[in-house]
C-alpha cells in the first residue's frame, strides 16, 4: 500500500503542527505524478487530489484499476501496490482526496459507513468501554449493542451531550478513566439534528480519560461544513455513500486520522478484515468529491429556504435546522461551522441579516399531531410528488423518509420516545432541485396532510 501519510495534500485550516510541517512543501503522489502545492483552497483539493494526470498518459481523469493483483520486480519490490484488498491505485487516489479534504494525514475507505464503525470498534480490546451520544445513528447503535456487546463484550454507555452546563457532570458520571477507549460522537445527529460542542466534549474526555480516542460522525456535514480534527477529534468518519459521493450510486465509507498509531492499527484491520470498496466504487466516489464544494453549497442553500418556509405553517409544530436560529444549538453551529462555508455562502447575506445560515441539507420537522398517530405522515409521504420516499440522504435528489418506521424502525418505541422520534417526525434531504418547486410539492403535500388528519378527526376515512 503507497504510503497515505506522505501523499496527502493538508488542509489550509489543519491543526498547526500538521500545517506548519507542510507548509510551502510541495509532494509527489504515490504514482509519481507531478507535485501539487499544499496551500490550496478546498475546491482546489477536491478537484485536484488523487486526480493528478496520468504520467504514463497525460490522461486527466485517472483510470479504473480492475487488477487483483500487482507485478513485482523481486520479492517485496512493487511500485507501492501488492495486493488489491491491501491496496489499490483507486482507493488510495481517493483516501489521500479525504484526507486533505479532512485535514487528515491519513484516509482509509471502507465497504461501507457500517465497516467504518466495526472496523473502529474491532480496534479495541475485550471489555472495553465506550461512550455514545444517545441521538446515535440506528445502525450504530445496533452495533455497538448487538454485535460488539456480544463479540468483544464492550459495554457502551449513551449520553446527552447537549452543550448545557451539566455536561461535565453528564461525561464525568459515564467516562471510566481506566476502561473508556472511545468516544463517539454524531453532530449533527440523526434524525433529531442535535449538535455537539466537539471541542468541548474533546477537551472533557482527554481530561477524564487520556488513553480514550474521540471519534466524530461527519457524514450530516461534510469537510466543507465542518472539519472535526481541527476542533480536537481523532478520528473523523464518513458513510460515503452520502454527501461525500453525493449521487446515490456508491456504498462506502471513510475514517480519516492524524493519529500515526490509530492510523497503523486501522490499517491492519483494513487489510486484515478485508471490507474494502472496489476500485469501480472508489472511482465513482472520487468523481463525486470534484463537485462536493458547489454542492454542499446549494444544498445549504436550498435547506435554509424550505426550512423557513416550514416554519411559517401552522400544520407544523417545529422544524429541525441547525441554521435557523430557532434551533437550540444554533449557536454551536455558527461556532463550529467553518469559515469557506460561510465566506462562500450562497445566502451570506441573509447569515448578516440573522436569518439564519446554510448548514447542510438535512432538516426535520414534526407535525402538531400526536406522535403515536401516522395519519398525517402518511398522506403527506403519499402526496409527495418531487420528494422521493426513500432511506438514505445526501444525493442530489431529494429524499423523505419516516424515521419511526424506517431508518430507526429497530429501536424500542421506549427509545424512540425518548428521543423525540415519533410518527410525526419526518426527515427531509433537501436535494439541488429549484427551491421553488420543492416548496410547492411541500405545500400541496401538507394540504393532503391536513384534510387527512380533519378527516380521521370527525370519525371518517381518509
Amino acid at each position: 500500500m503507497a504510503p497515505v501519510a506522505s501523499d496527502s495534500l493538508q488542509a489550509e485550516a489543519a491543526p498547526a503542527e500538521a500545517a506548519s510541517a507542510l507548509n510551502g512543501k510541495k509532494h509527489a503522489t504515490a504514482n509519481g505524478h507531478a507535485p501539487v502545492h499544499t496551500k490550496l483552497g478546498f475546491a482546489t483539493r477536491a478537484l485536484h487530489v488523487g486526480s493528478e494526470p496520468s504520467s504514463e498518459t497525460g490522461a486527466v481523469i485517472p483510470a479504473i484499476s480492475l487488477s487483483t493483483t500487482f507485478k513485482q520486480d523481486g520479492v517485496g519490490n512493487h511500485k507501492g501496490f501488492e495486493y488489491s484488498r491491501s491496496g489499490n491505485p483507486n482507493r488510495d487516489a481517493f483516501e489521500r482526496a479525504i484526507a486533505s479534504l479532512e485535514g487528515g494525514a491519513h484516509g482509509l475507505a471502507f465497504s461501507s459507513g457500517s465497516a467504518v464503525t466495526s472496523t473502529i470498534l474491532s480496534s479495541l480490546p475485550p471489555h472495553a468501554h465506550v461512550v455514545s451520544v444517545n441521538d446515535v445513528y440506528g445502525g450504530t447503535h445496533r452495533y455497538f449493542t448487538r454485535v460488539a456487546n456480544v463479540a468483544q463484550h464492550i459495554e457502551t454507555t449513551f449520553v446527552d451531550m447537549d452543550s448545557d452546563d451539566a455536561l461535565e457532570q453528564r461525561l464525568q458520571d459515564a467516562v471510566r478513566p481506566q476502561s473508556t477507549k472511545l468516544v463517539w460522537i454524531e453532530t449533527p445527529t440523526n434524525p433529531t439534528l442535535r449538535l455537539v460542542d466537539i471541542a468541548r466534549v474533546s477537551a472533557l474526555v482527554k481530561r477524564l480519560a487520556p488513553d480514550a480516542r474521540v471519534v466524530v460522525d461527519n457524514t450530516f456535514l461534510s469537510p466543507w461544513y465542518q472539519q472535526p480534527l481541527a476542533l480536537g477529534a481523532d478520528i473523523v468518519v464518513h458513510s460515503v455513500t452520502k454527501y461525500l459521493n453525493g449521487h446515490s450510486d456508491v456504498v462506502m465509507g471513510v475514517a480519516v486520522t492524524s493519529d500515526e498509531a490509530v492510523a497503523e492499527r486501522l490499517r491492519f484491520l483494513q487489510n486484515a478484515i478485508g471490507a474494502v470498496p472496489s476500485a469501480f466504487d472508489c472511482w465513482l466516489a472520487l468523481r463525486g468529491v470534484k463537485t462536493l464544494a458547489v454542492r454542499m453549497k446549494q444544498h445549504g442553500h436550498n435547506a435554509l429556504q424550505v426550512a423557513r418556509w416550514l416554519e411559517k405553517s401552522t400544520l407544523i409544530e417545529s422544524v429541525i435546522y441547525p441554521g435557523l436560529p430557532s434551533h437550540a444549538s444554533h449557536a454551536i453551529a455558527r461556532k463550529q461551522i467553518h469559515p469557506q462555508a460561510v465566506a462562500l455562502s450562497a445566502d451570506g447575506p441573509v447569515a448578516a441579516a440573522g436569518l439564519g445560515l446554510p448548514y447542510g441539507g438535512m432538516l426535520s420537522f414534526r407535525f402538531a399531531s400526536s406522535p403515536d398517530s401516522d395519519v398525517a405522515s402518511s398522506a403527506f409521504l403519499a402526496s409527495l410528488r418531487i420528494f422521493t420516499l426513500a432511506e438514505s440522504l445526501g444525493g442530489v435528489e431529494s429524499l423523505v423518509e419516516l424515521p419511526s418506521k424506517m431508518t430507526h424502525g429497530g429501536l424500542t418505541n421506549e427509545q424512540r420516545r425518548a428521543l423525540g422520534i415519533g410518527h410525526n417526525f419526518i426527515r427531509i434531504s433537501v436535494g439541488l432541485e429549484e427551491p421553488a418547486d420543492l416548496i410547492a410539492d411541500l405545500e400541496q403535500a401538507l394540504l393532503k396532510a391536513a384534510k387527512a388528519s380533519a378527516a380521521v378527526a370527525a370519525g371518517g376515512d381518509w
